[in-house]
């Protein structure tokens, strides 16, 4: 019988990430994926039973996230794409105002944790010489606005990551930038306030985008892309 190709997606529990899930599900996939809120990794491992695999991790703990991915690794199998969605974005003010925890925090989830999801699932996809890494950045990953700052450094990090990776890899295993476009997220809300209405939601994104992600291939390989359906 043949396999379902599998996909990882972290920050699954809420926003893009959430959507991302039952669209790929319903397109066939087998679905592995990790959050920070216990409550609602189970509740989405108990909607969609094995052979989908939900786990508690937060990304900007490299222990928790090589855990993750030796668990994902013994229970599914290699990855066929890897979307490394999780983020956060800081308090919006002007960059004296935010302080240096907070702005850790966003350079932790942002840059860091992505490279760490990498570092732990790519040498397995390089062994078996094919997949493909998304790395979600931003709008704002190709501009910049203010009192955004720090969450702006961090999508521009994400965007020279992820070209030089690709660079590394040879291709074998491509390696995007991806900008999903505007999308009503709790994130959109929290710098645009009710103005992120006027954007489409993250299931109705997820219907345009998720057909676009499983269509990425070798060609598309250190290439910044943007998702439709933002």
């Amino acid at each position: 019988m043949k396999k379902n190709k599998l996909v990882v997606i972290t920050g699954c529990t809420r926003g893009l990430g959430r959507a991302m899930v039952g669209e790929f599900i319903r397109h066939g996939w087998t679905v592995a994926g990790c959050a920070r809120t216990a409550e609602a990794v189970q509740k989405l491992q108990a909607a969609h039973p094995a052979p989908h695999f939900f786990s508690v991790c937060d990304v900007a703990d490299e222990a928790r996230v090589a855990g993750f991915c030796k668990e994902a690794l013994a229970e599914c199998g290699v990855p066929d794409l890897l979307l490394n969605n999780a983020a956060v974005v800081n308090t919006s003010a002007p960059l004296w105002e935010v302080g240096a925890e907070e702005f850790g925090r966003v350079v932790d989830v942002n840059i860091k944790g992505t490279a760490s999801m990498m570092r732990h699932f790519m040498p397995a996809m390089l062994a078996r010489g094919s997949g493909v890494v998304v790395n979600f950045s931003s709008g704002w990953g190709r501009s910049t606005s203010p009192e955004v700052a720090p969450y702006c450094a961090t999508k521009h990090a994400i965007e020279g990551l992820s070209m030089a990776v690709a660079q590394e890899t040879g291709g074998r295993v491509a390696v995007i930038p991806l900008n999903p476009g505007i999308i009503d997220t709790e994130m959109l809300r929290s710098c645009f306030g009710d103005g992120a209405a006027h954007y489409p939601g993250p299931e109705k994104w997820a219907v345009k985008a998720v057909p676009f992600l499983i269509r990425l291939g070798p060609g598309d390989n250190g290439r910044p892309l943007t998702a439709p359906g933002g």
